[in-house]
């Protein structure tokens, strides 16, 4: 007797929540002259960025609800 059923990979990751919540971004404004800065490299939570304005470098942070904030290095 034949299964018919299908299967994904993919779906294990679904379950399990791999990459849930997780944010991407490729441009920021910079808290600290406004300016808007597009990046070349994405970045995410936790990495770190500089304003190619003002020269200010900054640590991003991404909140539960996945705003992005910034935080003076």
């Amino acid at each position: 007797m034949a299964n018919d059923f299908q299967f994904d990979d993919d779906d294990f990751a679904k379950e399990s929540g791999a990459g849930a919540g997780i944010r991407v971004f490729d441009e920021f404004d910079c808290p600290g002259c406004n300016a808007n800065n597009p990046v070349d490299d994405t970045f995410t939570d936790g990495d770190e960025v500089r304003c190619n304005y003002c020269g200010c470098e900054f640590k991003a942070l991404v909140n539960q609800e996945g705003r992005l904030r910034f935080r003076e290095l």
